[in-house]
């Protein structure tokens, strides 16, 4: 099993940024995939980054250039930076890891953008 816990969420005004942390415990040995998930209420789970273990990452449109997500290995921590926030990324973020066939979710996490 693997748990993950999310930090870093709250308000923040339009083109502000916001650090999110997800923090990996348990069994996270041959973690693989990590990424960050986000959804409004009413509408799918969307994806918004994901990196690879060794590094390499994949943004959904709406967020390249303005996102950046990134790991600590040795901390079994995975970050998404946002910056230049919209109202429009107002959303519950999820974080994800995926461990040979199994996958984990966190909480999630609130981000509001104030307009």
């Amino acid at each position: 099993q693997v748990q993950l816990v999310e930090s870093g969420g709250g308000l923040v005004q339009t083109g502000g940024s916001l650090r999110l942390s997800c923090e990996a415990s348990g069994t996270t040995s041959s973690v693989t995939t990590m990424a960050w998930y986000r959804q409004v209420p009413g509408k799918q789970r969307d994806m918004v980054a994901t990196i690879a273990s060794g590094g390499s990452t994949n943004y959904a449109d709406s967020v390249k250039g303005r996102f950046t997500i990134s790991r600590d290995n040795a901390k079994n921590t995975v970050y998404l930076q946002m910056n230049s926030l919209k109202p429009e990324d107002t959303a519950v973020y999820y974080c994800y890891a995926r461990r040979f066939a199994s996958y984990y979710w966190g909480q999630g996490i609130q981000v509001t953008v104030s307009s």
